[in-house]
């Protein structure tokens, strides 16, 4: 257990930075549309796709092409927001409908293009750097790094910025931060963009850590609800601690159990905690 302690940690922090960035970025779709985006995952692993077309086929640098990404994504979902969610503001069902579609196409769209292959982003860094009583792949630290620094940023700018103010007023009562003069609409396609660049960077990001597949999202998708569920509606500081716990729990189950086994226990954890806390741990209830 000592000499897997250090892996431990890494891989941990390494699988909650990415965790917590996707589920952020979903928290405020789901925050100011009030319903479930189903298409977050595929957002995902499309971002991961187009770094690998930009690095690959265009010969960008990967840096250039992480950004390029995260811009093209960001565009992707301020339209998604503005043609395909936003007719059915006060229709759940419809939204849902509309998200599952846009997960299909996105999914088969890259099932058709890519068809089968081992397709991969080329490393961000290589080597390793030795901090004491461990070494550590350079990419790892570096991918842990941005996933620290873009969690920090997401939430000065929803606890310290204007934008974060009203979004935090229309997460709570939709109608009410209406009347009080703020434009919803323009405030949630800049929060739909913002959700989906989040999504972009942790796709990019696993891109070079994992193999890209047209299912990468699915297995993200569901971590991004199990974490939102057990944080509670409207929750950021418990996406950081609910995203900890469950890459804690992902990476000890994988390292001792077979992965099949691993999933399995992770969501039955998940399922009792929802059975002893339904609203989660640490969300209000919206009005």
């Amino acid at each position: 257990m000592q000499s897997l302690l250090p892996v431990i940690i890494v891989n941990t922090l390494l699988s909650a930075s990415m965790y917590i960035m996707a589920s952020l970025g979903f928290a405020f779709i789901f925050n100011m549309l009030g319903t479930i985006n189903l298409a977050h995952g595929a957002l995902y692993m499309t971002s991961a796709y187009i770094t690998y077309y930009l690095c690959n086929l265009f010969g960008l640098n990967n840096w250039l092409a992480l950004v390029l990404s995260c811009l093209i994504t960001g565009f992707l979902g301020y339209l998604l927001e503005r043609f395909c969610y936003r007719p059915f503001y006060d229709s759940f069902k419809n939204i849902v409908l509309i998200s599952v579609a846009l997960m299909t196409i996105l999914q088969t769209t890259f099932i058709l293009v890519m068809r089968s292959g081992n397709f991969s982003i080329p490393n961000y860094a290589s080597g390793f750097i030795n901090i004491g009583f461990m070494n550590v792949g350079r990419e790892r630290l570096l991918m842990i790094t941005i996933g620290v620094i873009t969690i920090i940023i997401t939430m000065i700018i929803v606890y310290r910025t204007k934008l974060g103010m009203q979004m935090t007023a229309i997460a709570q009562n939709r109608k009410g931060a209406a009347l009080q003069g703020i434009n919803v609409y323009r405030i949630s396609s800049i929060v739909f963009a913002i959700g989906c660049v989040l999504a972009a960077i942790a796709g990019s990001l696993m891109g070079a850590y994992q193999q890209i597949t047209p299912y990468m999202g699915d297995n993200m998708q569901i971590r991004i609800l199990m974490l939102v569920m057990l944080a509670g509606a409207g929750s950021m500081n418990g996406i950081i601690v609910t995203g900890i716990i469950t890459a804690l729990a992902d990476v000890i189950f994988t390292t001792y159990f077979p992965s099949f086994i691993a999933a399995t226990l992770s969501i039955g954890i998940i399922i009792v905690l929802l059975l002893i806390r339904p609203k989660g741990f640490f969300g209000y209830e919206k009005e």
